[in-house]
């Protein structure tokens, strides 16, 4: 994706929308202007939240004439930060700092975890790095997350696949003269053209494959026609979940699922809304067949017009003629949290269920993201999930649960999740985030908070880390149901509670 909005995809039965996916810094390189501009707002948005958030720091003369020095600056991690990489604002966190008061928690955040009208929060904070619990409103209540959910999908990911695995779309020989197979690996985020190395979304490209499948027929001494079948045997089971509301699907907040697409499972690259294709895999093939006409026009080859699927499915083990591989699982897993893609997570929890032995479907999904969580330790008894990436209003996970994911990866001893660090979009900056933290109330929280969040019509979700003024990271989760939709108190509660946790000595 090239152009993006900073919010998630907007749902087709929300009554207030909130625009399409948010930027991603990975995505390819930008015009300076706009990123100064955005930081010299943040720095301006960090001088209200250095007040709020490090009083501690701050001598009594600060503002007054006579004041006999200047005051030191806050700490390096309540610094608006110089990029988006989570892993350099853990750096200098340290087991020693204080670990805040529960009573002073549940003081700060109480007040204004409020919902506007109807419904309800419940809430989680807690220390990170040793798991108590600072604040607890029905933590352990089963709630509808939204795309919250897709931190249990990352886990899964990350812990079944590895976060340097690659998804390879190959060519092989068909089963008779004169055929080649298009084989579907996994990889969603193809591009129609060449690749592109330096991005996560086009990082393999089918004209490079066409090329590639163009040499290689004609150094086997391949002339004449070509014909192009698909094999998109991996998944299985519906392709559409009957969980997701058709209004959502018209909308095009998810679209059927096929182990290989374009962009994602779009039509355009920079568009991230309105209608999608309704077979990806197809259209993949087809563009797979045009870009394979025009590299073999000067090899003798000659491509059928049509694509026509596979009789069987490819053996694994299969030469390939030409192959091209994705970015890897961690880039992919943080992009997708970056914005909140349903499509790429669904692929993901497919992805992991086939990398243990289970069917390329929902069922085996669902099935993988519940065992990775037990396997991680994280209590998954009451755990209901009826998708992966949080769209369908089945699924019920607890503010625990969530609070007990971010600790497994922000402080957990499996260092493949860290991986997922960077997928936590930053207050003000970055991702679905990108345009909240700009008020009075929440400018606090600016380039401190990283969170995921979830929106759906009837429920807001945020989950993710701060690290408090005295350097205690600590992980929170805060998931409203029932809210009034629209209502635009309750995305504002949820970021008051994360910042107040961001400016939080609380002791």
């Amino acid at each position: 994706m090239t152009k993006t909005t900073g919010q998630e995809p907007p749902r087709a039965h929300r009554s207030r929308r909130s625009g399409g996916f948010g930027r991603v810094p990975a995505e390819g390189p930008r015009k300076p202007w706009p990123l100064a501009l955005a930081a010299l707002v943040l720095l301006v948005l960090a001088v209200p939240g250095a007040l709020l958030a490090a009083p501690g720091f701050l001598g009594p003369g600060f503002l007054g004439a006579g004041a006999p020095e200047p005051a030191p600056a806050p700490p390096a991690w309540q610094q608006v930060p110089a990029t988006l990489s989570a892993p350099q604002v853990l750096a200098p966190l340290q087991p020693s700092a204080p670990v805040p008061l529960p009573s002073a928690v549940t003081a700060q955040v109480e007040p204004v975890l409020k919902a506007d009208g109807g419904g309800t929060f419940t809430g989680m904070v807690q220390d990170a790095l040793t798991g108590q619990v600072l604040f607890d409103r029905g933590g352990a209540e089963g709630r509808v997350p939204a795309s919250n959910l897709k931190l249990l999908t990352a886990v899964a990911a990350l812990r079944t696949l590895g976060p340097d695995h690659r998804f390879a779309t190959r060519v092989v020989q068909g089963p008779a003269a004169g055929q080649v197979v298009l084989v579907g690996g996994g990889d969603v985020l193809l591009a129609a053209g060449e690749s592109q190395p330096e991005q996560v979304m086009g990082h393999a490209g089918l004209a490079t494959l066409a090329v590639l499948t163009a040499q290689a027929l004609q150094a086997a001494g391949t002339t004449g026609d070509i014909k192009v079948l698909l094999d998109d045997s991996l998944f299985t089971g519906p392709a559409l979940n009957p969980a997701w509301q058709s209004g959502d699907v018209e909308a095009g907040e998810i679209a059927p699922l096929y182990p290989l697409a374009l962009n994602s499972a779009r039509f355009d690259p920079a568009v991230t809304t309105g209608s999608r294709p309704q077979n990806s895999a197809m259209a993949a093939a087809e563009e797979f067949a045009a870009r394979l006409r025009a590299a073999g026009a000067g090899a003798g080859l000659t491509v059928a017009a049509g694509v026509e699927r596979s009789p069987g499915a490819s053996q694994a083990s299969a030469a390939a003629l030409a192959a091209v591989e994705s970015a890897t699982v961690a880039e992919q897993v943080n992009l997708m949290l970056q914005v909140s893609d349903n499509y790429l997570a669904e692929t993901m929890g497919r992805m992991a269920a086939v990398a243990t032995g289970r069917s390329g479907s929902n069922d085996g999904a669902t099935a993988v993201v519940a065992a990775e969580l037990a396997a991680a330790g994280i209590a998954s008894e009451t755990v209901k999930l009826v998708d992966v990436c949080g769209l369908a209003m089945g699924n019920q996970v607890a503010a625990r649960q969530f609070t007990d994911v971010v600790r497994a990866i922000t402080a957990g001893a499996d260092t493949r999740l860290r991986a997922a660090l960077d997928g936590f979009p930053v207050g003000g900056l970055s991702g679905t985030l990108d345009t909240r933290y700009g008020d009075a109330t929440t400018s606090g929280g600016a380039g401190l908070v990283r969170a995921k969040t979830g929106t759906l019509n009837t429920v807001l979700a945020l989950s993710g880390y701060v690290v408090d003024a005295d350097g205690r990271l600590l992980a929170f989760s805060f998931i409203g149901n029932g809210l009034t939709p629209g209502a635009a108190g309750n995305k504002e509660a949820l970021d008051r509670a994360a910042t107040a946790l961001a400016g939080c000595g609380c002791r």
